[in-house]
């Protein structure tokens, strides 16, 4: 029954059936062949699949992520990335990547950065004469730090399956955000050498102290964000709540950027992403529950251990494994199915689950850049108007950039839990 589940997703997936609809059919055949199980498993499971107050916290991260888009703050974003590193050879590159890291302090969402910054750096960076295939190849790779420096909100789903606190989450994804920043400039350093491309004059330090002042309300956010849950002034779920009613003042009231007319359009934006995130993880949930009614997460338990039961060897064949999935399906996905399959195995080989979290997460989010399903790939191809192919041959020595830090905070798990343990108990 276990290769009937699999083989009906992928026959599915192929039909080009959307990911939520493929595993509820897939389930109710399942169900349909088992023939002892009530097909009201279906709607109890998937309504069960987002009863979580924590779950909350997708649509008002989202809202926060819109409201901080459309209210020019992205400019300003850029300005001061600029004024910092935009001296550097290479300069709209490492740009781009220092924007990335400040925005995703908003957004925690990968196709957020890609779609929202990804446009303004693009033309900036075609303006000053960068090649296409690079500048989309340096956003959809930068875009990838969202998710990873918090706000997260691969994390809060993490957290909502396995009960680890986010807020530890939070602080874990600090460092390997920071790391992925660093190595993704090095990179870009090297190829800026090489190619010629052009660097920014250096700004005064009046100049970045001007356009820090001016961006001063946006990187407060995720300091507000993280201190609330921190202090214990709020949970995560009201953290954004908060995070999406003071993206609204200041993007109303005080910059001015957006009228209250753009404000609904907004949210039935919001809302429909919200809605279709929501229906993955509720049919998830069913999916996921008639794997572990068939055994697969012993099953998988037991494949790993029959190879190895050192936990530096079973963490690299989980690597391997989610990279060859991120290549075929999208990250929310394979998290919401696997994560309950493979927590009992890391558990039992006492990997810490917050470090786990992060390197799955980092892992997921590579395969949002790798061909052939990529989804900030796709978004990038769009904005950056360059061809599958192009994108993916500048985007080859970024990959290795990403790469090297997964393996280090694979096998440096301080690098994860650091902050967490210095914060956190």
């Amino acid at each position: 029954m276990i290769a009937t589940l699999l083989i009906g997703l992928f026959v599915f997936f192929a039909m080009n059936i959307p990911i939520s609809f493929s595993m509820i059919l897939t389930s109710v055949i399942y169900l349909l062949l088992k023939g002892d199980i009530p097909l009201i498993v279906v709607a109890h499971r998937v309504a069960a699949g987002t009863d979580k107050y924590l779950l909350l916290c997708i649509p008002f991260f989202f809202l926060a992520g819109e409201l901080m888009n459309a209210g020019g703050i992205m400019e300003r974003l850029v300005r001061f990335s600029r004024s910092l590193v935009g001296h550097i050879p290479g300069g709209l590159g490492h740009v781009n990547v220092v924007s990335s890291m400040l925005f995703s302090g908003i957004s925690g969402s990968a196709v957020s950065d890609a779609s929202g910054l990804g446009m303004l750096e693009i033309e900036l960076m075609r303006r000053s004469g960068y090649d296409d295939g690079f500048s989309g190849a340096i956003t959809a790779a930068s875009a990838t730090i969202g998710p990873v420096i918090p706000p997260s909100i691969p994390f809060v789903i993490f957290g909502g399956i396995t009960g680890v606190s986010i807020g530890k989450l939070f602080l874990g994804g600090v460092i390997p955000g920071l790391l992925m920043g660093l190595f993704l400039m090095a990179f870009v350093y090297r190829i800026a050498v090489k190619r010629g491309y052009e660097k920014s004059r250096r700004a005064t330090l009046m100049e970045i102290i001007k356009e820090f002042y001016r961006s001063l309300l946006v990187l407060i956010l995720p300091v507000i964000i993280l201190g609330g849950i921190l202090s214990g002034a709020f949970t995560p779920t009201e953290a954004a709540v908060v995070a999406a009613v003071y993206a609204l003042i200041v993007g109303t009231v005080v910059l001015k950027g957006i009228r209250l007319k753009e404000v609904f359009p907004l949210m039935i934006r919001v809302g429909v992403n919200s809605a279709k995130l929501l229906f993955i993880i509720a049919s998830a949930s069913l999916f996921g529950w008639i794997m572990a009614r068939e055994g697969v997460p012993l099953l998988l338990a037991g494949t790993f251990m029959s190879i190895s039961e050192n936990p530096y060897v079973i963490l690299l064949l989980i690597n391997i494994m989610l990279l060859a999935l991120g290549c075929f399906m999208e990250p929310i996905t394979i998290m919401i199915i696997l994560v309950p399959i493979l927590t009992p195995l890391i558990q039992a080989i006492g990997i810490d689950l917050v470090h786990f979290g992060v390197v799955m997460t980092l892992n997921l989010m590579i395969g949002l850049i790798t061909p052939p399903l990529g989804m900030v790939m796709f978004v990038v191809v769009n904005i950056a108007n360059v061809s599958i192919g192009e994108l993916t041959k500048e985007l080859l020595p970024l990959l290795a950039a990403l790469l090297i830090v997964l393996l280090l905070i694979t096998y440096i798990p301080p690098l994860v839990l650091w902050i967490p343990n210095m914060f956190l108990t």
